[in-house]
Formats: structure tokens, C-alpha cells, sequence
């Protein structure tokens, strides 16, 4: 496993909210999350990493 994703698919596993929310982004946001998801420890954090994204298109 990468270890950038390691905390992003642990949240990803536990929380099934989270989950949906991030399969209903669009792939290049999904894929940019990913590429820094040591970063994500929440889900206010992907919640707030993806809003900054979205905002920014």
C-alpha cells in the first residue's frame, strides 16, 4: 500500500459517509486526495481538503 494513502483508505474503511463522499467526487479530486492523504486523519479533513479543491476549478 502507498504509504500517502494510509491514513485516507483507514478513513475510507471505517467510515462509510466518508466513502460516499469521496466516490461522488470527481476523479481528478479523488486523485489529488489521494496523492496526499497522509494528510487526511478525518473526515472534516476531506471534506475541507475537497471543498479547497472544488473551489479552485
Amino acid at each position: 500500500m502507498n504509504q500517502n494513502t494510509c491514513d485516507l483508505n483507514k478513513l475510507l474503511q471505517q467510515d462509510q459517509n466518508a466513502n460516499q463522499f469521496f466516490c461522488s467526487l470527481p476523479e481528478y479530486v479523488q486523485e489529488t486526495i489521494r496523492e496526499r492523504g497522509q494528510n487526511i486523519h478525518c473526515a472534516d479533513d476531506l471534506h475541507r481538503y475537497a471543498e479547497n479543491l472544488l473551489e479552485c476549478i
